[in-house]
C-alpha cells in the first residue's frame, strides 16, 4: 500500500524510535530525506545497508558510531573488503611461451621470436589485458563493486545450476566476487551504491528522443571480463533509416557517454521491434542474456512470454549482427591468422 510521505508517522508517536534501517535497494537522496524527516522526525539515525546476494550486510554505518551521509551506504562492515574496480579495459600486454601443437588459445599475436621450443611445440605470444581487475584505491572514483575476501554467509552455488553461479559472480573478475552493481567512493571514503550497472545505461538511453523502451544485459567476456549489451525499441513516430542502423547505434552510444561518461561502455546495441515480456509486463532479461551468450537453443519453456515470436526475432537480430563471443584469432609468427 502506498502512503503519502507527509503522512508517514503522522498517526503514531514512537519516542523510543532511534534507528531507521533501509534494506534491499540503494536508497536515493530524495527517499532518504523523506525517511529521515517524516518518519524519523530528524532525530533518528538512518542506516542504509547493502547486501542481498551476499547473504549478509557488507556495507553499512554502525549506528551512532559512524556518521551517516545522504544517499551513502558509508563504510564496510566488520570483516568485509569491498573494492571498486576500473571497468574499462587497459593496455594490451603480451608474453611469449611454448605451446603443444596444435594450440588453442584465447588470444595471441605475432612477435619476432627468439624462444627455442621443442619440435612438438610452437612459440605463441599471448595477448591479455594488463589491468583486467585494476582496483581504484583513491577517493572520488566510480566503477564496479566487488568483494576481495570470502565471508561466512557467501553463497556457494545456485540450486541445480552451479555453472550460472560461477559465471555470474566468480568469473567476471579473477579471484573476486562480482556484485553486479556500480559504486562510487566519495572524497571522505564513503561508498555510494549506484545499483545495477545496466540501470544507469537504460536511464541514459531512454533520454534519447527516439527510444521507447530498452533493456541492458551483461555477459562474461573472454577478453574484458564483462561485456554490456543493450536492446532498444523505438517510438512509432521516430524517423530513421532502417538500412543504416549502425549510424543510429553510434548515436545511442554517444548518448550514453554524454549522460554517464565512458564508465559503462556498450559493446553492442540491438534495435528490435519489441522485447520479450511476461504477462505481468516484466522484461525477460534472462532470455536475451542467453541468446547473446550463444545459448539460444537452451531457453527452455517460453509459455510465460506474452509474444514468444519476439524471441525468434531477437535471435535473428543477434545472429545477423554478431554475438557476444566473436571468433578468437590465434596468430603464429610467420603464418596467416587463424580463427578458432
Amino acid at each position: 500500500m502506498l502512503i503519502p510521505s507527509h503522512r508517514l508517522g503522522a498517526n503514531h508517536v514512537i519516542p523510543s524510535l532511534c534507528i531507521l534501517w533501509s534494506v534491499g535497494e540503494p536508497i536515493n537522496s530524495e527517499a532518504w530525506n523523506r525517511y529521515n524527516e517524516h518518519l524519523g522526525e530528524k532525530g533518528c539515525t538512518v542506516v542504509d545497508t547493502f547486501g542481498t546476494e551476499t547473504g549478509s550486510i557488507i556495507i553499512t554505518p554502525f549506528p551512532r558510531a559512524v556518521p551517516t551521509k545522504l544517499g551513502s551506504a558509508t563504510v564496510p562492515f566488520f570483516g568485509h573488503e569491498p573494492v571498486i574496480l576500473d571497468p574499462m579495459p587497459g593496455e594490451w600486454v603480451s608474453s611469449l611461451r611454448c605451446f603443444p601443437r596444435p594450440a588453442v588459445l584465447v588470444a595471441s599475436f605475432p612477435v619476432p621470436t627468439s624462444l627455442p621450443c621443442p619440435p612438438t611445440q610452437r612459440p605463441l605470444a599471448i595477448l591479455r589485458l594488463s589491468n583486467r581487475t585494476a582496483e581504484l584505491q583513491s577517493n572520488s572514483v566510480k566503477g564496479v563493486l566487488a568483494l576481495k575476501t570470502p565471508w561466512p554467509s557467501i553463497a556457494r552455488a545456485i540450486w541445480q545450476d552451479h555453472a550460472m553461479h560461477f559465471d555470474t559472480y566468480m568469473k567476471p573478475y579473477l579471484r573476486l566476487f562480482y556484485t553486479g552493481d556500480g559504486a562510487a567512493r566519495d572524497e571522505d571514503g564513503y561508498i555510494q551504491i549506484k545499483g545495477q550497472i545496466g540501470a544507469e545505461i537504460e536511464s541514459a538511453l531512454i533520454m534519447h528522443k527516439g527510444v521507447a523502451e530498452t533493456a541492458v544485459i551483461d555477459t562474461a567476456d573472454e577478453l574484458t571480463g564483462k561485456a554490456v549489451y543493450a536492446f532498444v525499441t523505438l517510438k512509432p513516430e521516430f524517423v530513421y533509416d532502417p538500412n543504416n542502423e549502425v549510424a543510429l547505434a553510434k548515436e545511442l552510444v554517444l548518448q550514453v557517454r554524454k549522460v554517464i561518461g565512458p564508465f559503462s561502455a556498450l559493446k553492442k546495441i540491438y534495435i528490435v521491434p519489441d522485447l520479450p515480456k511476461t504477462r505481468s509486463g516484466k522484461i525477460m532479461l534472462c532470455i536475451m542474456r542467453q541468446i547473446v551468450a550463444g545459448k539460444g537453443d537452451q531457453l527452455g519453456d517460453l509459455s510465460t512470454a506474452v509474444e514468444p515470436g519476439v524471441v525468434d526475432v531477437i535471435k535473428q537480430k543477434v545472429a545477423e549482427n554478431g554475438q557476444a563471443h566473436a571468433p578468437v584469432h590465434v596468430y603464429e609468427p610467420g603464418k596467416q591468422t587463424e580463427k578458432v
